[in-house]
């Protein structure tokens, strides 16, 4: 088994890819055109967005809506940069909000996080030497 895709539910699509875009320099797979659905090119993984009321008729069961005036959800996605200073920096001026500086971790890897528009969390960071 491996991992296909990672889908974030978020409150207007179009925005999220837009704000990905901008952030962190992604670059749009696919937009349904209805809004509802959308990928983004990362490399073997794709990154996915679904809208709110998508999601909530897939889980009948409900689910917590992510938002920038609460606490994040428990889990974060991350992208890996040679120039962590340099990705936080453009994220937080594409609107993200700061959650911790570019700092280097004991193993040596140099780490920031931000929250995006629908207050997921994101981590940006350089490869990890723990492979």
């Amino acid at each position: 088994m491996k991992l296909g895709y990672t889908i974030l539910y978020v409150q207007d699509v179009p925005r999220s890819v837009a704000f990905y875009e901008d952030a962190f320099g992604l670059s749009r797979r696919f937009v349904h055109e209805a809004g509802m659905y959308a990928e983004m090119d990362t490399g073997a993984t794709t990154l996915s967005f679904v809208a709110n009321g998508l999601a909530k008729s897939n889980l009948p069961c409900g689910f917590v809506e992510n938002s920038p005036s609460g606490p994040p959800a428990g889990f974060e996605i991350a992208f890996t940069t040679a120039n962590v200073q340099a990705a936080y920096h453009r994220a937080l001026a594409a609107g993200a909000l700061a959650v911790a500086a570019p700092a280097t971790k004991p193993w040596g890897q140099t780490v920031a996080f931000v929250r995006d528009k629908d207050g997921i969390v994101v981590e940006l960071c350089t490869p990890s030497t723990q492979a």
